[in-house]
């Protein structure tokens, strides 16, 4: 099922990776290149998986992920810390800042789709009769 994804990513050749994957298996993607432009087009698109860098200029990602959780909107929508940060509680800021998962970066071109994937909502399934 194709999903609206929206990565918030201020690396172009991250954007450009995780985009082709991603269309490659059928999303619809969105890029932002910060942190508030990324929060303004969460709020008018209401996509169904936030990907978000943790190392952005001006705005960091835990600052971005607490401020998504503060729109009504997009409480629910699950967030994906996707980030080089891989230190010894790195995963656990972005936990406690309002993501639901962590990535490390560099991503694997051949799991990355799968992994983020399991923080998406299945679609239900339609009763047959």
């Amino acid at each position: 099922m194709s999903r609206h994804v929206l990565i918030i990513e201020d690396n172009e050749q991250n954007r450009y990776l995780a985009t082709f994957l991603l269309e490659a298996h059928g999303h619809r993607v969105t890029c932002a290149p910060d942190g508030p432009s990324g929060i303004a087009l969460a709020q008018g698109l209401a996509p169904d998986l936030i990907l978000l860098d943790i190392q952005l200029p001006g705005m960091d990602g835990y600052a971005v992920a607490r401020a998504l959780r503060e729109i009504p909107a997009l409480r629910e929508t699950p967030i994906v810390a996707v980030t080089s940060y891989a230190m010894v509680g790195d995963r656990e800021k972005s936990l406690q800042a309002g993501c639901n998962g962590y990535i490390e970066k560099p991503i694997n071109p051949e799991t990355f789709v799968v992994e983020i994937q399991r923080f998406t909502p299945s679609p239900p399934n339609p009763i047959t009769p």
